[in-house]
């Protein structure tokens, strides 16, 4: 075992839920009169905290605009919105694997911490998970204090640890704090774009994850 930590983001790199984020935006764009963001805008954003997304999709809000614009999207993406949102194949193998072989596990994510709980709960897969932190609980990635946190709760060094995520902000964010990085070329961010944060590894498909810690 090179890590005894194996940190994951969780959209666009357990769950395939990029298509679920995009059209709850969209949605609540309508609802509270902002201009509906285009696709590739709302992937580019996805792994930031909500208020930190807003103005980078609809420039300088107001307190109360944000507020409308986060509990629209949190209506859609936990109430309203029906789009699937399957964990991509073999993930729910790889971190049973990965558990009963001893790795500690956590999950630090862009997602609120009522989302990640509900996610949890719905996938069966709270229990492998030793540490979480949701956007809420922490400051917006790439500020690596979610990491520091999992890794004051946890009682490891960074360098006992290795991220796992989709984005530039997931690999930033471990940069930042001096952990590993392995970047996963099948979410939000490319190949170029995760190669800046310099990953020990690019995984095209989660079930090659086990190779590399």
């Amino acid at each position: 075992m090179k890590y005894e930590l194996v940190i994951f983001d969780w959209d666009g790199t357990l769950m395939d839920s990029v298509a679920r984020i995009v059209s709850s935006m969209q949605a609540a764009a309508l609802d509270c009169n902002q201009p509906v963001p285009t696709p590739e805008a709302v992937r580019h954003i996805i792994g930031l905290s909500l208020y930190k997304a807003f103005p980078v999709l609809f420039g300088e809000l107001t307190v109360a605009e944000s507020d409308a614009l986060l509990h629209a999207y949190r209506r859609h993406y936990l109430e309203l919105n029906t789009t699937p949102s399957p964990l991509f194949a073999g993930a729910d193998k790889v971190l049973t694997g990965l558990h009963q072989t001893g790795y500690r596990l956590a999950v630090a994510t862009g997602k609120a911490r009522e989302g990640l709980d509900l996610v949890l709960k719905d996938s069966g897969l709270g229990h492998l998970f030793h540490a979480l932190r949701g956007a809420d609980q922490a400051r917006s990635k790439p500020d690596p204090l979610m990491l520091a946190q999992i890794l004051d709760e946890l009682r490891m060094a960074p360098e006992q640890a290795v991220m796992v995520g989709d984005s530039s902000y997931d690999l930033a964010m471990a940069e930042a704090i001096g952990m590993d990085r392995i970047g996963v070329t099948y979410g939000v961010h490319n190949r170029d774009q995760l190669g800046v944060h310099k990953p020990v590894a690019m995984i095209d498909d989660i079930r090659h994850l086990p190779e590399w810690v």
